[in-house]
């Protein structure tokens, strides 16, 4: 599967500008799951800027929205 990194960019909800990983979905997704988190793009906007991406936040966030 060929990565399409404008296509990526397009959709892409970070918002952690130096991050050198912004489009290449695979990259992040390796670098955030190697460290137990999850990437920003599966986070609540408002929850998105804390650039925590722990799972254990994510749930959090899940929980705080029902």
């Amino acid at each position: 599967m060929e990565c399409s990194l404008k296509k990526n960019l397009s959709i892409c909800t970070c918002t952690y500008e130096p991050c050198h990983r912004k489009g290449k979905c695979c990259e992040c997704i390796a670098y955030h799951r190697q460290n137990n988190e999850l990437p920003g793009c599966l986070f609540p906007p408002e929850a998105e800027r804390t650039y925590n991406r722990s799972i254990s936040y994510f749930i959090q966030t899940l929980q705080r929205k029902k």
